[in-house]
């Protein structure tokens, strides 16, 4: 009985450190390995691609770059796990092949690897040429000479879009109104206080007349010739800085501008406007001047004051003054 006791005790003992051994020494699955050669769609090679090897449940994926002819190589991918390959390069769309999955040992090679190129979406805000006007005209209404002096009536950008109805009416109320409008006119009427010009009396009422002249002088002006004849024959009131070209082409344009504008539908023609306005606050002033001031003779007198100033002033806008100017930067 004791010898049967001890017999079945060394088999138990025999069989259970051998399955243990079995057990321990049992070899590990033999891991496999993924190839391919990333191109764009032209079979060019692309160098420097980031490529993912991702396993189902895995936390840990396997990342590679490729080689300078596109290639890479995925090592220790486990046999039998679903994996998928993640391909990225920036300035292409993300690649992500097929669901894989290797056998022990297996080399699996990924065949057309294509990255095309990434599609971008850009967003476009339509504006109207209304629309764009009234931010130019904005632009224009931050243009003062050392920082000072007016200078809205003068566009810089050659792409300057025309101008409508409202805003002529609205730059030439804005130019009338501002403060160094009416300080010049102040300025003004000083001198021909000295001066004693027009025959108005002197003492303050003599130079409130004199102010009320000189300002009535420069706003009808403005208003006939920037806002209402511009509006009702469509022409531009704006000088047009040439900017470029030789100096003897720029003179010419600057001396042509009291006499030959842009219109509001691109073309260029006579300026009815300016020489329109000029005659219209001339003739208007004979309501207001004593009479010692007025006439037929001192109306064009007047014109061609007023003329040959416009002729200064545009030289002087083309070669001068854009120095000196403010403007938004836009």
């Amino acid at each position: 009985m004791r010898i049967f006791r001890f017999l079945f005790f060394s088999l138990f003992s025999f069989f259970t450190i051998h399955a243990q051994s079995q057990e321990i020494s049992a070899p590990e699955p033999q891991v496999g390995t993924i190839i391919g050669t990333v191109t764009d769609t032209n079979e060019d090679a692309i160098p420097g691609a980031t490529v993912t090897l991702v396993g189902t449940g895995s936390s840990n994926p396997i990342t590679v770059t490729t080689n300078g002819d596109g290639f890479f190589v995925l090592k220790n991918a486990r046999p039998a796990v679903p994996y998928h390959v993640k391909v990225s390069y920036k300035g292409f769309a993300d690649w992500t092949s097929p669901e894989v999955s290797i056998k022990p040992g297996q080399e699996l090679d990924l065949a057309d690897i294509k990255l095309a190129i990434a599609i971008v979406e850009t967003t476009v805000s339509a504006v109207t040429q209304e629309q764009l006007a009234i931010e130019q005209v904005k632009d224009a209404e931050k243009q003062r000479v050392f920082g000072v002096i007016p200078n809205f009536y003068v566009a810089y950008d050659p792409n300057t879009v025309p101008l409508t109805k409202k805003l002529k009416y609205k730059l030439a109320i804005r130019t009338s109104t501002d403060v160094v409008t009416i300080s010049a006119a102040l300025f003004l009427a000083t001198i021909n206080q000295a001066a004693d010009r027009p025959s108005y009396q002197q003492g303050w009422k003599g130079y409130g007349q004199r102010f009320g002249a000189a300002y009535g002088d420069g706003v009808s002006d403005i208003l006939i010739g920037g806002a209402i004849l511009p509006a009702l024959l469509h022409q531009d009131p704006r000088y047009f800085y040439q900017g470029t070209g030789t100096k003897k082409s720029r003179m010419l344009h600057a001396m042509s501008a009291p006499f030959w504008c842009k219109q509001d539908n691109g073309t260029w023609g006579f300026n009815y406007s300016s020489i329109g306005g000029d005659l219209a606050s001339s003739a208007l002033s004979n309501l207001y001047y004593p009479d010692r001031d007025r006439g037929v003779g001192f109306t064009f007198s007047n014109i061609g004051t007023l003329t040959a100033g416009r002729i200064v002033n545009a030289l002087a806008q083309e070669f001068i003054l854009p120095k000196f100017t403010s403007r938004a930067k836009h």
